[in-house]
């Protein structure tokens, strides 16, 4: 007699993922906070114990999530061999987090969907099939000691590393008024003067005003001319609310890069509405902004020294 095998059903990491970050959302919709927000003084983008490189995309934004869920303070993940690989052991009962990992395979058929993590290759589509992977949290094994930080000693610093971040982008920066934007048709990004700024609970004045202009700067890595983000037909209405998501992610990915505690915007309100309304509606939402704020990212990263 054969014995039959019990497969076990593929997880929807779409779903699952997108479900997790609605509800990080809506638990601090009161305070008009992003998740990226509510985590914390000193988050960094969560990285791998093994490959030691920086998570990207949506897998930054899951551990976030994830972090403050579990409230765990290291930013460092990696799957249970990768772990032992280190001599180090996860604990008994210790709860795993998802992460995306995509596989590559080329469907001449497919058409690419704006957003996603594919690209043209050749005559067909090279399409990154989104499987799900398990991972722990440093916190969560016996055996791991954290390196020390290599991060800026002090205020100066720091404030003088952001400073030649945004230099090095050669970006049309204006200042005066009080809104801060960035006008596609003349290419230029209009920011309050610093000065404008004040500090809170969780920042400084100076996060404020950095904070506001990384993500009129992730607007402006948008570009035709830059990374030509569109989102079309597949978010019709809600495209405006979109690029605004791309810019408040970009912006916390650079925040986390560049030692600067993220701000909630003021404008977050009347945006919120419609960020949850895409993601119910689409749970493949999320991972194109966070994947179209990966790219402008990486954009502005290789701008630097030029």
């Amino acid at each position: 007699m054969t014995k039959k095998i019990t497969r076990k059903p593929r997880v929807d990491v779409h779903a699952k993922i997108t479900a997790q970050i609605i509800k990080s959302i809506e638990a601090g919709a009161g305070e008009w906070q992003m998740p990226w927000h509510r985590a914390g003084k000193g988050l960094n983008r969560p990285d791998n114990i093994d490959t030691k490189n920086h998570y990207r995309g949506i897998n930054v934004l899951a551990l976030w999530v994830e972090a403050m869920a579990q409230g765990f303070g290291s930013g460092t993940w990696g799957t249970y061999r990768q772990w032992q690989k280190q001599g180090c052991q996860v604990r008994k009962g210790e709860k795993a987090s998802l992460v995306v990992i995509y596989k590559e395979i080329k469907r001449k058929d497919a058409k690419a969907t704006p957003g996603d993590e594919s690209s043209e290759k050749g005559k067909g589509l090279t399409c990154f099939m989104a499987r799900a992977a398990s991972v722990f949290n440093a916190e969560q094994v016996d055996g791991y000691e954290a390196p020390e930080s290599s991060g800026p000693d002090s205020q100066i610093e720091r404030l003088f590393q952001v400073e030649r971040f945004i230099d090095c982008t050669r970006a049309d920066i204006r200042h005066g008024g009080g809104r801060a934007y960035y006008r596609r048709g003349e290419d230029y990004i209009q920011m309050p003067k610093a000065g404008r700024f004040v500090g809170s609970g969780s920042g400084s004045a100076a996060d404020g005003y950095y904070g506001t202009l990384l993500h009129e700067l992730t607007h402006w890595a948008g570009a035709e001319s830059r990374c030509n983000r569109e989102f079309g037909e597949r978010f019709g209405d809600d495209a405006y609310a979109m690029e605004e998501l791309v810019a408040e992610l970009g912006s916390a990915f650079l925040c986390a890069d560049l030692a600067v505690t993220p701000e909630p915007r003021v404008d977050h309100a009347q945006y919120l509405e419609h960020w949850l309304k895409v993601l119910k509606a689409d749970n493949r939402a999320i991972f194109a902004a966070a994947a179209q704020a990966s790219k402008a990212v990486e954009y502005l990263a290789g701008l630097q020294g030029n």
